[in-house]
């Protein structure tokens, strides 16, 4: 699978292109804004990019009014097939947000439904009691996605309303040639939804990808051989940002350990979560982070884990952004990239992955642990790799069995002696091949 290999990009469309939060019906063209992005994408090392919601919304994308068009804020079809067919071109591929768990009250079915109640042909795709109110004083009762009346839930236990999805899936596929879809709360769909859809994606384009946003719980009960490939990894999310601010290495390796480590009980070994230090949800990590001089090391740790690791527009040279200021702080206007220190180093994590198969199908051995360092192997058929954070303000010196005295820093291409102990400068991560 060639997401497994791949170093992602998320991109939130109606956020970066600046365009205004209601739809205000009025064309505009940002989505060629992307094209300009490309070399940015190709110089950091970038595989594939997910788009956060590009089809018609109300407001924000989660709140889809038509599968089958792109929003009017954002272009056209043809707009954004130009967009796919560059991205492609240059060997990038394109994952799509799907959000199928609900849909905006200004989804043409439900703007039946209300115009026409019981008589409405398509009062059973949603769950609707015509007894009952809404808070929007619809005369009826529906269900929105948890309590939200703005996000209409979708009744995926009727067949005609995922033939609908899955009938835009196909021109998806057949308009924009996209290479796999990210499962907007994929922790709600129904089951049997989640495996007719692997079963009509199968049948569309080999090697499509699935995967879904899942935030608790057991992944495997969604990431299995008949639903997703592959769920957003949450729990090592906080523990990222957590071991760092704490100065607790032991969390996050704990989570490691116990989502891949060696032992036959560990949860997810063989398998390939989508791994991020941020997203357009969450606070940006450089305003989570306490101490700035931690963004290298905890991207080191991110490109450096078992996982899919996929980077947020503009966190690569260190924006900011709160989620206490509501989401827009998230989603910001940027109309052209930037470059520093940050980005040059995140270049060289994905410089590293992409030429590792340790980093992509590679075992979990933890090395060296204690609160403000650790070490951890990777290894997969001969290729070998080990990833050493320092996160404290002095040197490290691991004395420990490395089986080499010499190493590659894949990050940077320098040379590291490690014969008499493994030197770590102040707030550093390697990424070594030893040889």
């Amino acid at each position: 699978m060639w997401a497994y290999e791949s170093v992602f990009y998320q991109i939130y469309p109606l956020g970066m292109t600046g365009a205004p939060y209601e739809n205000d019906g009025v064309l505009q063209h940002r989505i060629l804004r992307v094209l300009d992005w490309i070399p940015h994408l190709k110089k950091l090392g970038i595989t594939a990019v997910y788009f956060s919601p590009v089809f018609e919304s109300d407001t924000h994308g989660y709140n889809t009014r038509d599968y089958s068009k792109i929003d009017v804020r954002l272009g056209t079809n043809e707009d954004f097939k130009k967009v796919c067919d560059g991205l492609h071109a240059e060997g990038i591929k394109v994952v799509l947000d799907g959000v199928f768990n609900h849909v905006g009250r200004g989804f043409w079915a439900f703007k039946d439904v209300l115009a026409n109640r019981e008589n409405s042909p398509y009062k059973d795709w949603f769950n609707i009691n015509f007894s009952g109110n809404s808070n929007y004083n619809d005369g009826l009762w529906y269900e929105g996605w948890e309590g939200n009346y703005d996000l209409v839930k979708l009744n995926l236990r009727n067949p005609a309303v995922y033939d609908h999805i899955f009938d835009n899936v196909k021109k998806w596929v057949s308009e924009f040639d996209i290479d796999g879809l990210r499962l907007d709360v994929a922790y709600c769909l129904d089951l049997d939804f989640l495996k007719n859809l692997r079963n009509t994606v199968n049948s569309l384009k080999e090697d499509f990808f699935l995967v879904g946003e899942c935030l608790h719980g057991d992944y495997n009960r969604w990431m299995n051989d008949e639903m997703c490939h592959s769920v957003t990894n949450y729990e090592c999310y906080k523990g990222l940002y957590s071991s760092f601010n704490s100065m607790n290495m032991f969390e996050i390796v704990h989570s490691l350990k116990r989502q891949f480590g060696p032992e036959n009980w560990t949860l997810y070994k063989g398998k390939h979560l989508l791994s991020f230090v941020d997203n357009h949800d969450v606070t940006r990590v450089a305003s989570i982070l306490q101490n700035e001089k931690h963004l290298k090391p905890i991207y080191t740790m991110l490109f450096g884990m078992p996982g899919i690791p996929i980077v947020y527009y503009g966190s690569e040279w260190g924006i900011k952004g709160d989620k206490s200021q509501g989401d827009p702080a998230l989603r910001p206007d940027i109309e052209k990239p930037e470059w520093n220190e940050l980005t040059d180093h995140i270049a060289g994590c994905s410089k590293a992955r992409q030429g590792s198969k340790a980093l992509s199908y590679g075992n979990f051995t933890d090395l060296v642990l204690t609160n403000r360092q650790c070490i951890f192997e990777r290894e997969c058929d001969g290729d070998r790799v080990m990833v050493a954070v320092n996160a404290d303000e002095n040197e490290f010196r691991a004395d420990f069995n490395a089986r080499a005295g010499r190493a590659h820093d894949l990050i940077t291409g320098e040379t590291v002696d490690f014969g008499g102990g493994l030197v770590i400068p102040p707030f550093t991560g390697y990424i070594l091949q030893p040889y």
